[in-house]
């Protein structure tokens, strides 16, 4: 089998191209083109296939991780959204939740993406459900009729939600208006809250069926176009695309719910990361990906990745199962400047794919990281990329001298201030991802992804006390490689809303048999095979009183699930993450949900080996703190290295996709799984 995974970032497009028949794993790295992402994709695809001297037609999958929907919501792009609600209960995605992203602010502007469908485009239909789902005033097809009727035509959308009062509990209403809106507006999508969100909270449920409805054209577009590229290129292999919740899933399925794949792009790398882990025997890892615009940043806990229910997308809530994922503006890209009060920042803006860094020679006019690393000797200007780019390093000191000039720095010094601003950020956000958890960062090994993550993990592991460092074989593309790891993933939940006294074994098991038909239905639509399905049950948990919940897998005693267990366990999570458990207080079922997912053939865990003897080892001026400044330092390439061999620090380990920075007193050694594990000595941790 071979089989192409594709993972598009802010500067570079990965391609990872994967031949079981000869064991061999490719990567390629091409520029992006933001405003058509699918040209990079086919050059990306291209270029692999000819490295591995492989005809198209030999493709039997393609995975691919999108940020379309993202940029989509981003850019305020997407389509033009009708939508339909409850009579009285139009203006429930404008008033949202008694809540501020910044409580200090005096000028504070609008708190709920009412972007999404402004006041003109929404409308109220008269029906009523009660909190059971009992009809307490039948729908009113007539008037719906002409609601639908004067949307279409007055307002001409793209895309219709429609968010009934009560529909998780009765999806009946939701699914005649449908029916109403294909007879009078054929060509318009229509995303129902009762299928894409079936859970109590009208404004979550409404903002993630309006944001569903928001990218429905734009990911529909999209898919049909990369399908046609995939023909033009004579790819004859389904495309498969990643979700967020960091399992893969069908082109043709994403269509139905598209929001499913909304955050996707995070994913990736966070399934890469734990694969890479496990090969080296580390179940606890955090991966940090350090891209050119951002640092993704997330934590596995004994192999499987935290998830969240409750996200965000641009401030706004996301009421979906995601890989739990912290984004920073912190990546290679990052921007230095000076703020008005005279203080030296670094971020969130980045110069991107276009114009990029200074030493990019595209255009880019202030400094940014990786001028910085290169001016600190970490990044060779001729090497860089394999050697497909040219670095200009004479410019990326003009720029730096050029900034450092008004807080009296020098060029090395500015450099060196703007990796001690960078990493600082970034230790700041592991520390989130775990301490805030009740996770020791000390008890995990950090997986260090992207182009620029091995650039700064030594530093972030000193930081932090972490003893460990795992450097995979190809880290700035491993995102693409987690791809092709990824397991096909389906879930469905419910409300249930039941305290736990009350809590009946036998509604429990009706409701998972419920929810386990439609999930098993998808999976078949993926063609999995349904003797290898593997089914999780989970429920969502709270003490009663409190407005959160926390997601607790639920174990199964014979052929029935053990509440009385789920709720000590639930007890156990809630002291490991705030700090305390109240035994003597109810709890409550909020809501239940099934996972299905089936693991595909990993593929081989290291790159083709070159044809080409690696350059010798050499010495390059490097700038380290801790000698003082620039001194002479060994800079080896990664295919020189032996198994075993320890490569002690300072030192630098170049391959094409990135470079490794071994800080002093670390050291390097490549270990069976062909990752590089740096181990920091105890004076660090």
């Amino acid at each position: 089998m071979v089989s192409i995974a594709v993972d598009i970032g802010g500067t570079f497009t990965d391609v990872v191209l994967s031949d079981s028949a000869t064991g061999g794993l490719y990567a390629v790295k091409v520029p992006s083109t933001p405003e058509l992402p699918i040209e990079a994709v086919r050059a990306g695809a291209t270029r692999a296939l000819d490295e591995a001297g492989r005809a198209p037609s030999a493709v039997e999958r393609f995975v691919h991780g999108t940020t379309v929907g993202t940029n989509a919501v981003l850019e305020r792009k997407g389509a033009r959204v009708a939508l339909l609600a409850t009579e009285g209960f139009e203006d429930v995605l404008e008033i949202g939740r008694l809540k501020r992203h910044d409580i200090y602010d005096l000028f504070v502007g609008t708190q709920t993406p009412v972007f999404l469908a402004p006041r003109r485009r929404r409308r109220g239909i008269r029906e009523r459900l009660a909190a059971d789902g009992a009809v307490v005033s039948p729908l009113d097809e007539d008037h719906a009729r002409g609601v639908i009727e004067e949307l279409h035509l007055g307002a001409r959308p793209d895309a219709f939600a429609v968010s009934l009062l009560h529909s998780f509990r009765n999806a009946a209403h939701e699914k005649r208006v449908r029916e109403l809106i294909s007879e009078l507006a054929p060509a318009v999508g229509v995303s129902l809250s009762s299928e894409i969100d079936p859970m109590f909270r009208e404004y979550e449920r409404t903002v993630v069926t309006a944001f569903d409805a928001y990218v429905r054209p734009v990911i529909a577009g999209y898919v049909r176009e990369l399908a046609a590229e995939l023909g033009r290129l004579r790819i004859d292999a389904p495309l498969q695309i990643m979700q967020s919740r960091g399992g893969i899933t069908s082109a043709s399925l994403v269509s139905d719910r598209p929001v499913s794949v909304l955050l996707s792009g995070p994913a990736a790398g966070v399934i890469g990361g734990r694969e890479a882990g496990r090969r080296s025997g580390f179940d606890n890892v955090i991966t940090i990906d350090v891209g050119g615009t951002s640092a993704d940043i997330s934590l596995v806990q004994q192999g499987k990745p935290l998830l969240s229910t409750e996200g965000e997308i641009d401030g706004y809530p996301l009421r979906l199962p995601m890989v739990d994922v912290n984004t920073i503006g912190a990546g290679g890209g990052s921007i230095a400047w000076i703020d008005d009060a005279g203080s030296f920042r670094v971020g969130p803006q980045s110069a991107g794919a276009v114009p990029g860094p200074v030493c990019y020679g595209r255009g880019g006019a202030e400094p940014t990281v990786t001028d910085a690393s290169l001016a600190l000797g970490y990044l060779d200007p001729v090497y860089f990329a394999g050697g497909g780019m040219a670095l200009d390093p004479e410019a990326a000191t003009a720029a730096l001298a050029a900034f450092g000039e008004p807080l009296g720095l020098s060029s090395m010094e500015a450099a060196a201030g703007i990796h001690r601003v960078i990493n600082a950020k970034m230790a700041d956000e592991i520390r989130l991802v775990s301490v805030r958890r009740g996770y020791d960062p000390r008890s995990f090994a950090l997986v260090l992804l992207g182009g620029a993550g091995p650039v700064h993990g030594g530093r972030l592991a000193a930081e932090l006390g972490i003893p460990r460092l795992v450097v995979p074989p190809v880290p700035g593309v491993l995102s693409a490689q987690g791809l092709l790891v990824a397991d096909v993933e389906h879930d469905r939940a419910e409300t249930v809303a039941v305290h736990s006294d009350d809590a009946e074994v036998g509604a429990f098991e009706a409701t998972f048999a419920r929810l386990e038909l439609h999930v098993a239905a998808r999976m078949a639509s993926d063609r999995v095979p349904p003797e290898e399905v593997m089914t999780t049950r989970f429920a969502d948990m709270r003490y009663v009183g409190q407005s959160y919940t926390l997601e607790v897998a639920l174990e199964q005693s014979g052929e029935t699930t053990d509440l009385r267990r789920a709720v000590d366990q639930f007890h156990t999570d809630h002291e490991r993450v705030y700090g305390y458990a109240s035994h003597e207080s109810a709890v409550e079922f909020v809501n239940l949900r099934v996972v299905q997912s089936w693991g595909l053939p990993s593929p081989a865990p290291g790159l083709e080996s070159p044809t080409e003897a690696p350059p010798p080892a050499r010495v390059r001026r490097a700038y380290f703190d801790e000698k003082g400044g620039l001194v002479e330092t060994q800079v080896v390439h990664r295919s020189s290295l032996a198994e075993g061999e320890q490569l002690d620090g300072p030192a630098i380990v170049e391959q094409d996709d990135t470079t490794l920075v071994v800080y002093p007193g670390q050291t390097a050694v490549l270990d069976g799984a062909n990752n590089l594990i740096v181990s920091l000595p105890r004076a660090q941790t």
